[in-house]
């Protein structure tokens, strides 16, 4: 296995792993939560990100045809500038949230690692005799890391990449880090791809590398400072902040809409597959339910009914505990009122709460720095 030197440098520094349906081996925690957690707030925590699929899109139509699959507009990319999209059915309901890199020949997307397989079925099915597209599964031969917190900026700048302070979300950059790096396949400079946006709220970047840089990339961000992060507390993390993940809140029963993916979505970009009802919803304001944060007096079981008195206004769809207490994710339905709304889920009480990764604009989340453009490339304001 290429990432094999990878986990035993995490195992050396504490690291205790699981097994995913997938079969991709997770480092879910390094005996430090408190300080990883820490370093997401005050400096920088490290989390591998490895299990999530990575998918090569090429050709010349890969923007046509991506544009024509997704919620986003594809067709105003320029190498260098990426987004968030959509997937999703004929009927709108959610397959997957994933994030685009155009380069100069080709788009890598960063999927969910439950969604890997079934995109590049998915995709492969819409390719036609005439399209000139190629699809290539990047997964088993790169990896993926993201650094989250306020001092990434000066991490990338102790390893002398300093090209993307102060852009927009999703612009990247394939930078010769380190510096006995071969090109990285799909790239347009060779080296390690490094990306504005950590996959949260918080402030960051993303890197794709070759497998074969996994151990060394990984020891260089660990000595310029970065915290080693389990992937319990980028679940803890992704659940305060409101990222939805699929099997919880991206199912065949919602749609982007209802999840609050907004910034995902071009309006006026023209037909893709599941358009049709995505326009009617917004147009009519047919949007029943909405994707909100609940702050917990207890824990309750993820699939718990929300009520107000003898009322069904919702359902829960994750939980965690955090230092400060107990917190899900749920579908509000909208007629009932949204942030400061009192709930029950059986015994427990629950208020609902705003969170900084869904917005009811086209605002985008955080870029990796305060002083960031607010407005992602690639995305509609």
């Amino acid at each position: 296995m290429l990432i094999q030197e990878l986990h035993d440098i995490q195992a050396a520094a504490g690291a205790t792993f699981t097994e995913l349906a997938t079969t991709e081996t997770v480092p879910i925690t390094f005996g430090n939560d408190a300080a990883a957690i820490a370093a997401t707030k005050q400096g920088v925590a490290l989390c591998d990100r490895t299990h999530w699929g990575r998918i090569q899109i090429s050709g010349s139509d890969r923007l046509r045809f991506l544009h024509n699959q997704s919620t986003n507009n594809f067709n105003i990319l320029k190498p260098g500038q990426g987004c968030d999209t959509v997937f999703v059915t004929s009927t709108a309901r959610t397959i997957d949230l994933a994030t685009a890199y155009a380069t100069e020949d080709a788009v890598i997307l960063l999927v969910s690692a439950n969604r890997r397989h079934q995109l590049l079925e998915l995709l492969d099915r819409y390719i036609f005799p005439m399209d000139r597209v190629e699809l290539t599964d990047l997964t088993d031969t790169t990896v993926a890391f993201s650094l989250l917190g306020p001092e990434s900026t000066q991490l990338l700048e102790k390893l002398g990449v300093t090209e993307l302070e102060n852009q927009p979300y999703a612009t990247h950059k394939s930078i010769k880090t380190p510096p006995s790096s071969p090109p990285c396949q799909g790239g347009d400079e060779g080296g390690v791809r490094v990306a504005v946006g950590s996959g949260l709220a918080t402030p960051g970047y993303t890197l794709i590398a070759a497998a074969s840089d996994a151990a060394s990339l990984w020891n260089e961000l660990v000595k310029a400072g970065a915290v080693p992060m389990g992937d319990r507390i980028w679940e803890q993390l992704r659940i305060e902040q409101g990222r939805p993940a699929t099997d919880f809140e991206l199912t065949d029963d919602y749609n982007p809409l209802e999840a609050r993916l907004l910034n995902t979505i071009t309006y006026d970009k023209g037909c893709y597959i599941g358009q049709e009802t995505i326009a009617r919803l917004n147009t009519y304001q047919g949007v029943k339910q909405q994707l909100w944060g609940v702050q917990l007096s207890g824990a309750v079981e993820p699939g718990t009914l929300i009520t107000i008195g003898d009322e069904k206004v919702g359902k829960l769809t994750s939980f965690t505990k955090t230092e400060s207490g107990f917190f899900g994710l749920a579908y509000i339905r909208t007629k009932a009122g949204g942030e400061g709304l009192k709930v029950q889920l059986g015994e427990i009480a629950g208020e609902v709460v705003n969170l900084p990764f869904l917005r009811s604009d086209q605002t985008a989340v955080e870029t990796a720095s305060t002083k960031t453009k607010p407005t992602p490339s690639g995305l509609k304001t």
